[in-house]
């Protein structure tokens, strides 16, 4: 099975040894640095899913999102030009609950959404080896495609009550009996379809769980307009202050750079329908 297969067939597939030992190791200092610049009222206020800092908090990751050997396992795929939009550090405390069932998909009124090739893209980054124990991530293949009974269940996704873990024995936290743990090792590239059912195990022990996680559109220019629209309106504008070689990386790649159109952003609408829908 290829990667491609792979993505389309389960929503998600792993590369391994995609990240140069010095860049995780700089990667590793730049998101301690920040996590400690973090309030801790914000850090309790997330301590299912975990801290989350944007990913323009530093320009380290320009080199990041430009990553060539990321970007070349695109191509791999067949998605030679694709954009970016934004992305985030996040870190799961030690001690800390599951997190939650969700998709991060949003155009679910549009029937582009119900077809094979994905949206947008989730690329994972670990700091460290991802474990059971240390919360490594929980997936229910092909749930990005296919209606899945979980869907059902789920109420408002992100919600603060989630992010808080109020209640832990509510559908959102529940064990599947088609899931699947995705460990990990420090270094590789998880790659994932948006619209993927996917959660974490609890943190277990006594360090946090570090995660960057960045957003790419494979093919913004297929998209419908709105949703093309959405992408350049969410995405981060790269800092002022930012070094020039950072900026030259990242600039060509902004779905906001990439998107000249005037349509009206899509509406959010972030509930897969209750009904079943095939995929096309």
């Amino acid at each position: 099975m290829t990667a491609l297969d792979e993505l389309l067939t389960d929503g998600f597939v792993r590369f391994p040894d995609i990240l140069p030992s010095d860049l995780l190791t700089r990667l590793r200092q730049v998101t301690d640095d920040l996590l400690k610049e973090q309030d801790e009222a914000v850090r309790a206020a997330v301590r299912s899913q975990g801290s989350m800092i944007g990913t323009m908090a530093h320009p380290l990751f320009a080199e990041l999102i430009a990553l060539p050997a990321a970007l070349d396992t695109l191509k791999q795929m067949g998605f030679s030009d694709p954009t970016f939009s934004d992305g985030y550090i996040i870190s799961k405390p030690a001690h800390s609950p599951r997190l939650f069932w969700h998709y991060d998909w949003f155009a679910w009124d549009d029937p582009r959404s119900y077809e094979p090739l994905p949206p947008q893209l989730f690329f994972m980054y670990y700091m460290t080896d991802t474990t059971r124990e240390n919360g490594c991530l929980r997936a229910i293949p092909g749930s990005h495609l296919h209606h899945n009974a979980l869907h059902d269940l789920l109420g408002e996704p992100h919600s603060r009550n989630l992010g808080q873990a109020v209640d832990t024995t509510s559908p959102e936290f529940s064990d599947r009996p088609d899931e699947v743990d995705v460990p990990v090792k420090a270094g590789d590239l998880l790659i994932g379809d948006a619209r993927l059912l996917h959660a974490a195990h609890a943190n277990e022990t006594n360090a946090h769980r570090t995660l960057i996680t960045l957003w790419y559109q494979p093919e913004l220019e297929t998209l419908p307009e709105p949703m093309q629209a959405q992408m350049a309106k969410k995405t981060r504008s790269i800092p002022a202050d930012w070094p020039a070689e950072a900026r030259s990386l990242l600039s060509p790649m902004l779905a906001s750079s990439r998107y000249n159109g005037d349509a009206q952003p899509q509406v959010r609408t972030l509930y897969r329908p209750r009904e079943a829908k095939t995929a096309q």
